[in-house]
Protein backbone atom coordinates (compact mmCIF):
# COMPACT_ATOMS: atom_id res chain seq x y z
CA UNK A 1 0.00 0.00 0.00
CA UNK A 2 1.17 3.17 -0.82
CA UNK A 3 0.12 5.87 1.75
CA UNK A 4 -0.11 8.84 1.20
CA UNK A 5 -0.13 12.01 4.23
CA UNK A 6 -3.41 11.95 5.13
CA UNK A 7 -5.61 10.35 8.19
CA UNK A 8 -5.19 6.95 7.43
CA UNK A 9 -1.65 7.08 7.71
CA UNK A 10 -0.58 4.99 10.23
CA UNK A 11 2.13 6.65 11.20
CA UNK A 12 6.08 5.65 12.21
CA UNK A 13 8.72 3.68 13.93
CA UNK A 14 11.26 5.03 15.54
CA UNK A 15 14.24 2.61 14.97
CA UNK A 16 16.50 4.61 17.70
CA UNK A 17 18.71 2.62 18.90
CA UNK A 18 17.28 -0.53 18.30
CA UNK A 19 19.91 -1.87 16.43
CA UNK A 20 21.91 -1.87 19.87
CA UNK A 21 19.82 -3.36 22.31
CA UNK A 22 22.91 -3.61 25.02
CA UNK A 23 22.73 0.48 24.90
CA UNK A 24 19.11 0.77 26.05
CA UNK A 25 19.02 0.36 29.33
CA UNK A 26 22.14 2.31 29.96
CA UNK A 27 20.72 5.28 27.60
CA UNK A 28 17.55 5.20 29.36
CA UNK A 29 19.16 5.38 32.61
CA UNK A 30 21.79 8.75 31.29
CA UNK A 31 19.05 10.18 29.67
CA UNK A 32 16.50 9.82 32.35
CA UNK A 33 19.02 11.51 34.64
CA UNK A 34 19.97 14.31 32.81
CA UNK A 35 16.34 14.93 31.87
CA UNK A 36 15.39 15.39 35.14
CA UNK A 37 18.43 17.52 35.64
CA UNK A 38 17.18 19.57 32.92
CA UNK A 39 13.96 20.12 34.33
CA UNK A 40 14.84 21.29 37.98
CA UNK A 41 17.87 23.23 36.79
CA UNK A 42 16.39 25.34 34.43
CA UNK A 43 12.74 25.60 35.97
CA UNK A 44 14.87 26.59 39.30
CA UNK A 45 16.38 29.66 36.94
CA UNK A 46 13.14 30.59 35.69
CA UNK A 47 11.48 31.14 39.52
CA UNK A 48 14.53 32.43 40.69
CA UNK A 49 14.79 35.00 38.55
CA UNK A 50 11.00 35.74 38.67
CA UNK A 51 11.18 35.56 42.76
CA UNK A 52 14.44 38.19 43.16
CA UNK A 53 14.03 41.72 42.39
CA UNK A 54 17.81 41.75 41.69
CA UNK A 55 17.68 39.51 38.88
CA UNK A 56 15.34 41.38 37.06
CA UNK A 57 18.11 42.24 34.67
CA UNK A 58 18.28 42.03 30.76
CA UNK A 59 20.47 39.04 31.13
CA UNK A 60 18.52 37.00 33.26
CA UNK A 61 15.58 38.07 31.05
CA UNK A 62 17.36 36.10 28.33
CA UNK A 63 18.35 33.23 30.46
CA UNK A 64 14.47 32.96 32.05
CA UNK A 65 13.62 32.96 28.00
CA UNK A 66 16.58 30.34 27.20
CA UNK A 67 15.23 27.99 30.23
CA UNK A 68 12.24 27.90 29.18
CA UNK A 69 13.15 26.95 25.90
CA UNK A 70 15.09 24.43 27.08
CA UNK A 71 12.18 23.02 29.25
CA UNK A 72 10.11 22.73 26.35
CA UNK A 73 12.26 21.52 23.41
CA UNK A 74 13.62 18.51 25.89
CA UNK A 75 9.85 17.49 26.76
CA UNK A 76 8.80 17.61 23.24
CA UNK A 77 11.59 14.79 22.38
CA UNK A 78 12.97 12.91 25.49
CA UNK A 79 9.71 11.24 26.77
CA UNK A 80 9.12 9.76 23.41
CA UNK A 81 12.70 8.46 24.04
CA UNK A 82 12.50 7.18 26.95
CA UNK A 83 9.13 4.94 26.11
CA UNK A 84 11.06 3.71 22.73
CA UNK A 85 14.17 3.43 24.67
CA UNK A 86 12.14 1.21 27.81
CA UNK A 87 9.91 -0.87 26.10
CA UNK A 88 9.59 -2.84 22.40
CA UNK A 89 6.93 -0.38 20.93
CA UNK A 90 8.81 1.97 19.14
CA UNK A 91 5.72 3.81 16.94
CA UNK A 92 4.50 7.24 16.93
CA UNK A 93 1.29 8.02 15.12
CA UNK A 94 1.29 10.09 12.43
CA UNK A 95 -0.32 13.36 14.31
CA UNK A 96 2.57 12.75 16.96
CA UNK A 97 5.35 12.94 14.49
CA UNK A 98 3.75 16.15 13.18
CA UNK A 99 3.13 17.78 16.75
CA UNK A 100 6.85 17.03 17.79
CA UNK A 101 8.30 18.22 14.29
CA UNK A 102 6.76 21.62 14.21
CA UNK A 103 7.64 22.08 18.36
CA UNK A 104 10.77 20.84 18.28
CA UNK A 105 12.06 22.65 15.32
CA UNK A 106 10.39 25.68 16.40
CA UNK A 107 11.85 25.79 19.53
CA UNK A 108 15.60 25.15 18.33
CA UNK A 109 15.14 27.89 15.81
CA UNK A 110 14.03 30.20 18.26
CA UNK A 111 17.09 29.09 20.46
CA UNK A 112 19.40 29.46 17.96
CA UNK A 113 18.01 33.44 17.61
CA UNK A 114 18.39 33.88 21.08
CA UNK A 115 21.50 32.82 21.54
CA UNK A 116 22.90 35.38 19.55
CA UNK A 117 20.73 38.06 21.26
CA UNK A 118 22.19 36.78 24.45
CA UNK A 119 25.76 37.73 23.05
CA UNK A 120 24.89 40.95 21.84
CA UNK A 121 23.94 41.41 25.50
CA UNK A 122 27.11 40.35 26.74
CA UNK A 123 29.18 42.61 24.36
CA UNK A 124 27.19 45.78 25.52
CA UNK A 125 27.83 45.08 29.39
CA UNK A 126 31.35 44.19 29.23
CA UNK A 127 32.57 46.75 25.86
CA UNK A 128 29.95 49.44 26.94
CA UNK A 129 29.18 49.18 30.03
CA UNK A 130 28.36 52.95 31.14
CA UNK A 131 25.76 52.70 28.11
CA UNK A 132 24.35 49.49 29.15
CA UNK A 133 21.04 50.50 30.78
CA UNK A 134 20.14 52.95 27.89
CA UNK A 135 21.21 50.33 25.42
CA UNK A 136 19.63 47.65 26.49
CA UNK A 137 16.12 48.81 28.18
CA UNK A 138 13.50 46.77 28.82
CA UNK A 139 11.44 47.48 25.66
CA UNK A 140 14.55 46.79 23.12
CA UNK A 141 14.87 42.92 25.06
CA UNK A 142 11.06 42.38 24.98
CA UNK A 143 11.41 43.40 20.83
CA UNK A 144 14.54 41.13 20.51
CA UNK A 145 13.18 37.95 22.88
CA UNK A 146 9.99 38.53 20.27
CA UNK A 147 11.70 38.35 17.10
CA UNK A 148 13.37 35.45 18.17
CA UNK A 149 9.54 33.77 18.71
CA UNK A 150 8.46 34.57 16.05
CA UNK A 151 11.20 33.75 13.53
CA UNK A 152 11.59 30.21 15.00
CA UNK A 153 7.41 29.74 14.66
CA UNK A 154 7.66 31.37 11.06
CA UNK A 155 10.66 29.00 10.27
CA UNK A 156 8.80 25.71 11.22
CA UNK A 157 5.72 26.43 9.76
CA UNK A 158 7.73 26.67 5.87
CA UNK A 159 10.29 23.78 6.66
CA UNK A 160 7.87 21.58 8.80
CA UNK A 161 4.90 22.29 6.29
CA UNK A 162 7.31 21.43 3.34
CA UNK A 163 8.65 18.31 5.02
CA UNK A 164 4.95 16.93 5.62
CA UNK A 165 3.86 17.50 2.44
CA UNK A 166 6.14 15.23 1.23
CA UNK A 167 5.02 11.38 -0.23
CA UNK A 168 6.55 8.89 1.86
CA UNK A 169 4.79 6.28 -0.13
CA UNK A 170 4.48 3.81 2.88
CA UNK A 171 7.86 4.18 4.45
CA UNK A 172 7.00 3.96 7.99
CA UNK A 173 10.79 3.10 9.36
CA UNK A 174 12.42 6.39 10.67
CA UNK A 175 16.16 6.03 11.37
CA UNK A 176 16.43 8.09 14.37
CA UNK A 177 14.91 8.51 18.05
CA UNK A 178 12.64 11.40 17.04
CA UNK A 179 10.65 12.87 14.03
CA UNK A 180 13.64 15.49 12.35
CA UNK A 181 13.43 17.07 8.95
CA UNK A 182 16.65 15.63 7.39
CA UNK A 183 15.63 12.26 8.44
CA UNK A 184 11.71 12.53 7.22
CA UNK A 185 13.58 13.74 3.80
CA UNK A 186 15.39 11.36 3.60
CA UNK A 187 12.22 8.70 3.81
CA UNK A 188 10.71 10.64 0.95
CA UNK A 189 10.51 8.79 -2.18
CA UNK A 190 10.21 11.71 -4.25
CA UNK A 191 12.72 14.10 -5.70
CA UNK A 192 13.80 16.05 -2.20
CA UNK A 193 15.79 18.61 -4.20
CA UNK A 194 13.71 21.87 -3.53
CA UNK A 195 13.00 20.24 0.03
CA UNK A 196 17.09 20.26 0.59
CA UNK A 197 18.21 23.61 -0.58
CA UNK A 198 15.44 25.47 1.73
CA UNK A 199 16.66 23.04 4.52
CA UNK A 200 20.16 24.91 3.36
CA UNK A 201 19.02 28.35 3.04
CA UNK A 202 17.28 28.16 6.45
CA UNK A 203 19.78 26.74 8.23
CA UNK A 204 22.53 29.12 6.94
CA UNK A 205 19.95 31.92 8.55
CA UNK A 206 19.72 30.25 11.36
CA UNK A 207 22.95 28.67 12.45
CA UNK A 208 25.64 29.89 10.46
CA UNK A 209 24.19 33.41 11.31
CA UNK A 210 23.81 33.66 14.52
CA UNK A 211 26.57 31.96 14.93
CA UNK A 212 29.51 34.30 13.67
CA UNK A 213 27.50 37.17 15.40
CA UNK A 214 28.25 35.57 18.54
CA UNK A 215 31.46 34.45 17.34
CA UNK A 216 32.29 38.20 16.40
CA UNK A 217 30.79 39.54 19.89
CA UNK A 218 33.09 37.38 22.00
CA UNK A 219 35.83 38.87 19.85
CA UNK A 220 35.25 41.92 20.82
CA UNK A 221 34.67 41.12 24.69
CA UNK A 222 37.94 39.15 24.10
CA UNK A 223 40.11 42.28 23.23
CA UNK A 224 38.10 44.38 26.18
CA UNK A 225 39.40 41.20 28.31
CA UNK A 226 42.98 41.32 27.19
CA UNK A 227 43.00 45.01 28.59
CA UNK A 228 42.01 44.27 32.09
CA UNK A 229 45.14 44.77 34.01
CA UNK A 230 44.31 42.20 37.34
CA UNK A 231 45.77 38.61 35.76
CA UNK A 232 42.60 37.19 38.56
CA UNK A 233 40.08 39.28 36.38
CA UNK A 234 41.65 38.03 33.50
CA UNK A 235 41.47 34.04 34.08
CA UNK A 236 37.82 34.71 35.34
CA UNK A 237 36.65 36.39 32.25
CA UNK A 238 38.01 34.31 30.25
CA UNK A 239 37.03 30.82 32.18
CA UNK A 240 33.41 32.32 32.06
CA UNK A 241 33.30 33.48 28.07
CA UNK A 242 35.36 29.74 27.47
CA UNK A 243 32.73 28.17 29.35
CA UNK A 244 29.91 29.75 27.13
CA UNK A 245 31.62 29.50 24.13
CA UNK A 246 32.09 25.99 24.54
CA UNK A 247 28.27 25.09 24.94
CA UNK A 248 27.64 27.28 22.33
CA UNK A 249 29.97 25.53 19.54
CA UNK A 250 28.30 21.82 21.14
CA UNK A 251 25.17 22.93 20.62
CA UNK A 252 25.53 24.83 16.81
CA UNK A 253 28.63 22.07 15.58
CA UNK A 254 25.89 19.45 16.29
CA UNK A 255 23.23 20.85 14.26
CA UNK A 256 24.83 22.50 11.33
CA UNK A 257 26.13 18.53 11.23
CA UNK A 258 22.61 17.72 10.85
CA UNK A 259 20.98 20.05 8.76
CA UNK A 260 24.17 21.98 6.75
CA UNK A 261 24.43 18.64 4.71
CA UNK A 262 22.42 17.00 1.74
CA UNK A 263 19.73 14.53 4.44
CA UNK A 264 20.37 11.45 1.97
CA UNK A 265 24.89 11.60 3.06
CA UNK A 266 23.76 11.58 6.63
CA UNK A 267 25.43 8.14 7.70
CA UNK A 268 23.48 5.76 9.95
CA UNK A 269 24.63 6.14 13.25
CA UNK A 270 26.55 9.18 13.65
CA UNK A 271 22.90 11.23 13.30
CA UNK A 272 21.71 9.90 16.74
CA UNK A 273 24.52 10.28 18.29
CA UNK A 274 24.76 13.50 17.27
CA UNK A 275 21.73 14.83 18.27
CA UNK A 276 21.76 14.08 21.59
CA UNK A 277 23.96 16.62 22.00
CA UNK A 278 21.49 19.17 21.33
CA UNK A 279 18.25 17.81 22.38
CA UNK A 280 19.79 16.44 25.93
CA UNK A 281 23.20 17.54 26.69
CA UNK A 282 22.91 20.81 26.02
CA UNK A 283 20.13 21.58 27.77
CA UNK A 284 21.22 20.76 31.09
CA UNK A 285 24.65 22.24 30.32
CA UNK A 286 23.21 25.83 29.96
CA UNK A 287 21.32 26.37 33.34
CA UNK A 288 25.15 25.18 34.85
CA UNK A 289 27.37 27.15 32.81
CA UNK A 290 25.24 30.59 32.97
CA UNK A 291 25.12 30.20 36.63
CA UNK A 292 27.37 28.25 38.29
CA UNK A 293 29.78 31.00 38.61
CA UNK A 294 27.64 33.57 39.16
CA UNK A 295 27.23 35.05 42.04
CA UNK A 296 23.91 36.95 41.95
CA UNK A 297 22.35 33.17 41.08
CA UNK A 298 24.17 31.41 43.99
CA UNK A 299 23.40 34.65 46.85
CA UNK A 300 19.69 34.87 45.29
CA UNK A 301 18.93 30.86 45.46
CA UNK A 302 20.68 31.52 49.43
CA UNK A 303 17.78 33.67 49.73
CA UNK A 304 15.06 31.71 48.87
CA UNK A 305 16.09 28.51 50.51
CA UNK A 306 16.84 30.69 53.49
CA UNK A 307 20.02 30.10 54.17
CA UNK A 308 22.65 32.02 55.89
CA UNK A 309 25.66 33.76 53.86
CA UNK A 310 27.71 36.77 54.01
Amino acid sequence: MWWTNDSAFPGFVLVGFSDRPHLELVLFGLILILYLMTLFGNTAIILVSLMDAKLHTPMYFFLSHLSFLDLCFTSSIIPQLLVNLWGPDKSITYGGCVVQLYVSLALGSTECVLLAMMSYDRYVAVCRPLHYTVLMHPRLCTTLASMAWLSGVATTLVQSTLTMQLPFCGHRQVDHFFCEVPVLIKLACVDTTFNEAELFVASVLFLVLPLSLILVSYGYIAHVVLRIKSSTGRQKAFGTCSSHLTVVIIFYGTIIFMYLQPAKSLYKDQGKFVSLFYTVVTPILNPLIYTLRNKEMKAALKKILGENYD
